[in-house]
Parts: C-alpha cells; structure tokens; sequence
C-alpha cells in the first residue's frame, strides 16, 4: 500500500464547488471559481520587468500606472502590479464595478493617457524611494532579466510616449492574457476589447554566477540565502521544514535571532526560489552565520524529522481545504496558464502532498545546495562551508589607450574599441580589474557634467568621471557613441559631484574592479559643522591650558600632594580631549567648500 493510501481516508472530502473551470471570454482564457459574496476578478499578462532591459527599466510599470489612472477614485477595491514576469489588474467589487473596472482597463491599454504621462513618472519615483529589494537576484541573474528587479526603474525618465504606446501594443494583448473571475457566476455584460497579439515565452534564465554554492559580502544584517528548484510540491514542503530548523537553532535553542524565516517564489518555468533568513546582531552574526550553515548541512545529510514533515504538511493540507482554497489559487493559476503550464486542480495537489516522504526533502536539500547563494554580513566570509565568492571583478581587461588616476593609487582606466576596463594593484602585487564591455552594457548612466556609469550585464559597474583619470573630450565622445542607444540614460544635472569611484561589484558597494574598498573623498564641510570645529576646538584649547599649568606648576606647591595635583591635571587633559574628539572628526570626515 503507498503512503497516499495510508493517508486517504484521514483527509477530509473536497466540496465539490471547490474546482477551477476554464472558460473564455472575448478570445481570452479565463479561469472561473464558484464564491458567494463580492465578485473579485483579475486581468493577467505575460510582461513583467525580466521582459526589460536596464536601460528602459520601469516601461512596464509606468503602462500599469497609465492604464489604472481614468479609474480615478472609486468606492470599490482595485489595483495593479507589476511582477518580474506577470502584470496583474484586479478589483472586489460589486458585478457592474468588477465589469467597469475591466472594461476600463482594456479601454485605457488601447488609449494610454498619455496627457498624465509625467505626472505619472513622478509618482514612480515616489513609489520607487520606499522600494527596498535586496540584491540577491542581481548577484544571481546579473543586470538583465529577473536582475533588474535589484534595480532602480532608471528608464522611466526618458521614455516618450511612443516608446509607451510600443510596449503596450506589444505586450498587452488578447493572445498574452488571461482573465479569472471569483464569483457566483461570470459578470453579466462582460466584454474585453484588446488588440490581437501571441502569447510571449518565459524570460531567459540568465547567471552571473561561475557557479554554485556561491556567496557574498554585504550588509551588517543577518544571513540571507536563496537556491533554485525543481518547482515541486516536496520542495514546497521542504521549505516549510527549513523555517522549522532555522526557528529552532537559532531562536529557540541559540538565542542568536528574532527572525528565521522562509519563502517559496514558484518562477512558472518548471523552477521555483526557496529564501531563507535569519537576522542577527553584529556581535551575534558569526553565530547565526554557523547556525545557519549546519542547519542547512543537517538537511543535506538526511537529518529530516518525520514530526517536521507531518506539521509543514498538516498546515499545507489546511491551505488546500478550506472554502476559499480554489479563489486563492487563481492568480497562481492564471499565471501558470500564462506560462504554458497545465491548471492543476486540488485534488491533484493534494495526493502530491501525502506522498512526500523524508526522501523526498533530501533530495530538494540536495539540489539547493548546488544553487545556493548566501548573503553573509560584511567582514564575512563563506568559503570554509564550500561556498565560492561571487566575482567582484573581470578576469581580462579591453585593449585601449590607458588614462591613470590622477589621485595616484595605481588604477587606472583603459577605453578601447569594444569597451572599458578598470585596473588596480593589490596590497598582495597582483593586478585586478573590471570590465564593461559595449555590447554587454546594460546601462549607461549620464550626467551632463560629463559623469558616466556603465552598468554591465553581468552587474560590475565601471564609473567614468573625466577628472579623475584625466580622460580628454575626444575620447569621452568616442565612448558615448559606443554605447548603443537604448542603453544610454540621460539624468538630470547633480546638486553634488559625488567622490570618484573607480568601480563596483555587483552589488554597488564603492569597490575597485579589484573588490577592494575605493576611499571615498570626504564630504563638503557645512557652516554648521564648521562652527561647530570653532566651538570644540577653543573650549578643548582652553582645558588643555589648563591642564598644563597643573601638570607644570603643580608639583611645586608644598600644601597639596602630588598625587592630588596629578589627578586634577589628569582629569583637565581628558576633558580637553573629549571636547577636542567631535572636532577632529569632522574634520577628517569633511573638507571646505
């Protein structure tokens, strides 16, 4: 008898509503699900920012704005997102506003607004400066496709409304849709006018990674990870028992972290992104660092605990029972639709669920250690757990004329034909560099004070600025029309011309095309800062004189002992140091206007 059989007759009956039926509407799958109450629906389409490149970062989005606006203010619920690879519209509402709503979407998609289109790029760099996403899919993916959600929407300043109305005539289509609808029956009157156009592929899976398990040094947080499965119900499962683990070790029984938690990310291409994290304070991070890798290596051998699985399995099987569960899987399923993958109904899931076995998740563990990449806080490392450092830099520098730093520290710029490179010498004599490449420039970042970023598709970012390397007028003019159109991206004037660095790891830190930390100039002093080296430095002046008479004239005074004398004398000298301390660091950590 199999373990799905054992299992049969203690689960619970599906309510036979309980189901998802396909249907269509205007040419347009559609996925329908019986609910009593609000009607909720949603409109789905196979765009999402994996489809972009860095240069026109933010199109997608900015057409999601656009197509929402002549929604104006309404008493029912909707919204829009823009996913990496999926653009979602829905709404709650009662029938003729769920029909309003969609209707009006579909209306504004084949008319975009384009009288709001500024105002509309302002509200997205609005968006955008409370948007925190971490860096991992950037050190995984690089600067292109599921990469580009690491990045600012950058190309959303530039776009004109024909590049907008282009991507929506391409993109947002009857034939790369698909609808699905939460209701009593499918809203009366319900009609949605789009332009014909083919169902897009998935986005290509890109790598900046040699390989796997990988990690990096960022941050002063906790430990972040993330791997890539085989999209499956085990590893589902799986990832509920690595919380379980993590919560255990490192907060119940270390006491190292608040936070260990876990998230499964199905990608809707046959894989799926298991994260994990724990947080940890700067004096407990070797710990949790250690706590966490023996968590995971405890997986990898096979240490998986049956009362585990039977939890993240109960709580899984609940999801999959309850009223609502078919409601809660349609944008799931409109999206694997979208992806050309089969609806898959409850039932089906759920004699997956029972049939997982411990051997099942150690398989999972097996595979997500071979794709792993792990954030370790800064001043960290990795490698004595089998992981690799992720490139920080280039292993060949571009033929070209060589322009060395002005400032001395041996790097130096090299601009050839087919792109530019940065070296630098290390403390160990060896040379390191970095490279961007013209035709693997996802971005170029440009300044009207001549300041220049070339962001490459593999993450490294080399920073041009003229003064810094002496570079002449002909020759900046020359890389400018080197770099192709579409990944120039023109910026406003800067308040401030930021300290010169010669170039970035992946993820952005001020480093050298080495991975050596680049010395920032130091900021521009303010007046009030100035004042305050004023202040400190006359009041410290003062007991330091002070101080000085009693440590000269002290000892010669028959009525007190020296003892006495040398403690006053001690006690001025450290008050006179700790007005001095402020002064001195602002003025190490400033210069002059």
């Amino acid at each position: 008898m199999t373990r799905h059989d054992e299992h049969a007759e203690q689960r619970p009956k599906m309510n036979p509503q309980a189901a998802i039926h396909p249907t269509e509407v205007d040419g347009i799958p559609t996925l329908f699900a019986y609910a009593t109450g609000p009607v909720r629906a949603g409109l789905v389409f196979r765009v999402g920012v994996a489809d972009e490149t860095l240069g026109r970062a933010g199109i997608t989005h900015l057409v999601e704005h656009l197509a929402l606006h002549r929604q104006g203010l309404a008493d029912y619920h909707f919204n829009g997102a823009t996913k990496a690879a999926f653009t979602h519209f829905h709404v709650e509402g009662a029938e003729h506003e769920v029909v309003a709503y969609l209707q009006g979407v579909c209306a504004s998609l084949t008319d975009l607004p384009m009288e709001r289109l500024e105002t509309e790029k302002e509200i997205l760099r609005t968006e955008e400066s409370r948007r925190d996403v971490g860096p991992l899919p950037l050190w995984r993916y690089g600067a292109q496709g599921y990469g580009l959600v690491s990045y600012p929407e950058w190309g959303v300043r530039n776009l004109g409304p024909d590049d907008v109305r282009a991507w929506a005539a391409t993109w947002f289509t009857r034939g790369n849709a698909v609808l699905w609808v939460a209701g009593e029956r499918l809203p009366a009157g319900l009609s949605l006018r789009l332009p014909a156009g083919a169902r897009h592929p998935m986005p290509a899976v890109t790598s900046a990674l040699p390989g796997g398990p990988a990690y990096f040094s960022d941050g002063t947080g906790g430990v972040l990870l993330d791997a890539v499965v085989t999209d499956t119900t085990a590893a589902r499962l799986y990832t509920g028992v690595l919380e379980r683990e993590l919560s255990r070790a490192l907060r119940q029984e270390g006491g190292y972290s608040y936070t260990a938690a876990t998230d499964y990310a199905s990608r809707r291409d046959g894989f799926a992104l298991v994260t994990a994290f724990a947080d940890a304070l700067p004096a407990k991070q070797d710990a949790v660092l250690g706590g966490f890798v023996d968590v995971l290596a405890g997986l990898q051998v096979g240490r998986i605990g049956q009362a585990d699985l039977e939890a993240v399995r109960t709580r899984a099987d609940g999801g999959l029972t309850a009223p609502d569960a078919a409601v809660r899987r349609l944008p799931g399923a409109a999206e694997d639709l979208l992806a050309g993958r089969p609806v898959r109904g409850l039932d089906e899931l759920r004699s997956e669920l029972w049939a997982v076995t411990p051997g099942h998740l150690h398989a999972v563990a097996l595979e997500a250690a071979g794709t792993a990449l792990m954030q370790v806080p800064s001043g960290h490392t990795a490698d004595w757990a089998g992981y690799t450092a992720a490139p920080t830099g280039s292993s060949y520098t571009v033929a070209g004329r060589r322009f060395p730093s002005v400032r001395g520290d041996g790097t130096a710029l090299v601009v050839g034909d087919d792109g530019i490179s940065v070296t630098a010498r290390e403390k160990n004599g060896t040379e390191s560099a970095a490279t961007v490449l013209y035709r693997a420039c996802a971005a170029m970042l440009s300044w009207p004070d001549g300041g220049r970023r070339l962001v490459g598709t593999d993450g490294l970012v080399i920073e041009v600025e003229p003064g810094l390397y002496g570079v002449d007028a002909h020759t900046m003019a020359a890389l400018d029309a080197a770099v192709p159109h579409h990944a120039v991206v023109w910026l406003p004037p800067r308040q401030q011309r930021p300290a010169p660095r010669a170039a970035a790891a992946p993820g952005g830190e001020a480093e050298t095309g080495a991975g050596t930390s680049a010395r920032p100039a130091p900021a521009r002093r303010t007046g009030r800062q100035t004042a305050a080296v004023v202040v400190f430095g006359i009041l410290g002046g003062f007991f330091a004189f002070l101080a000085l008479l009693f440590t000269v004239f002290g000892a010669g005074d028959p009525e007190t002992s020296t003892g006495e004398w040398a403690a006053i004398a001690g006690f001025l000298w450290g008050v006179a140091a700790l007005l001095a301390w402020p002064a001195v660091r602002i003025l190490r950590r400033t210069r002059r206007v």
